[in-house]
């Protein structure tokens, strides 16, 4: 259920984001660094775009790289994947040669995050758009918090760390903090979006009965709703930001 919010959310705000952007049936390139498993890149290939995905996991990679396999001859060949670190772009591509730019899930495997947005910024074209996903550092005491781990809840607030579902040790971003870094690199924030606002503490359960379409259709309008809406966004578990390269 979490990661299929994740998914269909970030896929419907980023498209509200590009039709406003770009004229409609234009055909972007897109750069999607941390790909994972390539959910957005294929989606994007499908509609026409040419995407190139980056990813510094050589399973994740692996992953991909058989979705891809999946597909028609006319979506593999809008696609290009390449191993490597998000920190490197400057030594794969040159700069300005993407119209969207994604980086989802990544910021957080990253302590200092600055010198990377600063990094994807530059791949933009004037007029570009930079899409991150990030963990809510002003929520973190929200998952433990409903979980009723009181102690665990109070150190949230104190920090901008936290222990993610694979037991990593990872870190947070804030929204001003954020805000701050796309002003100062020239790809001030746009809009921006609370993902995961009700489902966050949702427990997975294999034995469970798959939600069905209507189900998930009033969750995903739930969670659309209140990743919107005042003061309900400012308490998800993940933020998206977009930001426009001037």
């Amino acid at each position: 259920m979490r990661d299929a919010v994740r998914q269909e959310l970030v896929a419907r705000q980023l498209d509200e984001q590009v039709s406003a952007r770009f004229p409609v049936g234009r055909r972007l390139a897109v750069l999607d660094v941390g790909m994972g498993r390539g959910t957005q890149a294929l989606r994007l290939a499908r509609a026409g775009h040419k995407v190139t995905g980056l990813e510094s996991d050589s399973k994740m990679l692996l992953t991909a790289r058989e979705a891809l396999d999946g597909e028609p001859a006319g979506i593999r060949d809008r696609v290009r994947l390449i191993e490597g670190d998000g920190r490197d772009t400057g030594v794969h591509f040159l700069p300005g040669s993407f119209d969207v730019v994604l980086c989802h899930g990544v910021l957080m495997y990253v302590q200092e995050p600055d010198a990377l947005v600063a990094g994807l910024a530059r791949m933009l074209a004037p007029g570009g758009l930079l899409s991150l996903l990030v963990r809510n550092a002003d929520a973190l005491a929200m998952r433990p918090g409903l979980a009723g781990d009181w102690s665990a809840a109070l150190t949230a607030f104190e920090t901008n760390t936290y222990t993610n579902r694979r037991g990593l040790q990872v870190r947070a971003d804030r929204l001003d903090a954020l805000t701050a870094t796309l002003a100062g690199i020239a790809a001030p924030l746009h809009a921006w979006y609370g993902v995961r606002v009700f489902t966050d503490s949702v427990e997975g359960d294999a034995n469970a009965a798959e939600p069905t379409a209507e189900e998930l259709e009033r969750v995903l309008a739930l969670e659309d709703r209140g990743g919107r809406t005042d003061p309900y966004r400012r308490v998800a578990a993940l933020l998206h930001l977009c930001g426009v390269r001037g």
